[in-house]
């Protein structure tokens, strides 16, 4: 597709702070649990719910559609965000024969359509590629994007965990708006691997999922865990935040502006990351963090 005719979409205005539903499956709610969640996101100004449709063995889209269907006028309040492109081998999908990747456009709408009448909504904020597929069209993603987006069913467009290349070869066909990269004090390559410098350059704003490390920074036993957790809790105590509140802060202080993902069915897991918000953490700081996880000094 020729630059010259490439779609032009808005960009969602998604909250600075994002929640995650990965785990929704697994919290063991019901419905309007469920939806006294949702409802206490909204409150705190915590708008955009990122979803997949693999998530919870493909239910917990359905899950968090059924609460919202008890409160509908709710919809105009949030941004949905889902992501396709996996097979998972599992029993809801018979037809898969192995893990693998479909980045096919008739695999897109296919997930689109299945995420729409999960989530019982018309349409999706934002539609990310998962995971990078050996095999993707370029050209056929953006056609199917293009298609998805003239029909009204999905508003914007992204991917996850594409390195700086793969990023540039699907933009050119078609605008993305972000790229949801794993990014915390423990795993640093986005900060020197073009992909933050990529995004910054084009003013677009990465959303990271696992930004506590998937709880290593408070419960890992290797050396760097230990090393980052003791600079958190120094941090936390000089000025008076949570080490979780610090951890969020780091990488808040990025000027591509980091939009984190907190995957947690606590509330006060959403209050710690939006008090980061108002954590303003100077560059000396920032570095001591990022110099206990490499374990040695800038160069």
């Amino acid at each position: 597709m020729p630059l010259s005719t490439r779609i032009q979409l808005d960009r969602p205005a998604l909250s600075p702070v994002i929640a995650g539903c990965w785990r929704m499956a697994d919290w063991g709610w019901t419905p309007m649990e469920r939806l006294r969640w949702i409802e206490q996101c909204l409150d705190r100004g915590v708008t955009t719910f990122d979803h997949a449709d693999i998530y919870g063995g493909y239910t917990v889209e359905a899950l968090f559609g059924e609460a919202l269907a008890l409160a509908p006028h709710l919809r105009h309040r949030m941004q949905l965000v889902s992501k396709c492109g996996i097979q998972l081998l599992h029993p809801a999908r018979p037809e898969h024969r192995l893990k693998s990747y479909d980045t096919s456009g008739e695999h897109l709408v296919a997930s689109v359509e299945n995420s729409l009448r999960a989530l019982h909504t018309d349409r999706l904020d934002l539609l990310l590629i998962h995971r990078p597929d050996p095999l993707m069209n370029p050209f056929e993603v953006a056609e199917t994007f293009t298609r998805l987006h003239a029909a009204g069913k999905v508003r914007a467009f992204g991917v996850s965990n594409f390195t700086p290349s793969q990023f540039a070869l699907l933009h050119q066909s078609v605008p993305l708006v972000t790229n949801q990269i794993e990014l915390h004090p423990l795993h640093r390559a986005p900060l020197h691997d073009g992909t933050l410098d990529q995004l910054l350059g084009l003013n677009l704003r990465p959303m990271v999922w696992s930004p506590l490390a998937g709880g290593r920074l408070f419960t890992g036993t290797a050396p760097d865990a230990l090393r980052v957790r003791a600079a958190l809790e120094d941090i936390g105590r000089r000025h008076g935040v949570s080490p979780a509140t610090v951890a969020y802060a780091w990488l808040m202080r990025h000027p591509s502006r980091p939009q984190p993902l907190v995957g947690s069915q606590r509330i006060a897991a959403l209050d710690e990351a939006l008090a980061a918000l108002g954590l303003v953490m100077d560059a000396q700081t920032w570095h001591e963090l990022w110099s206990a996880g490499e374990g040695a000094e800038v160069a």
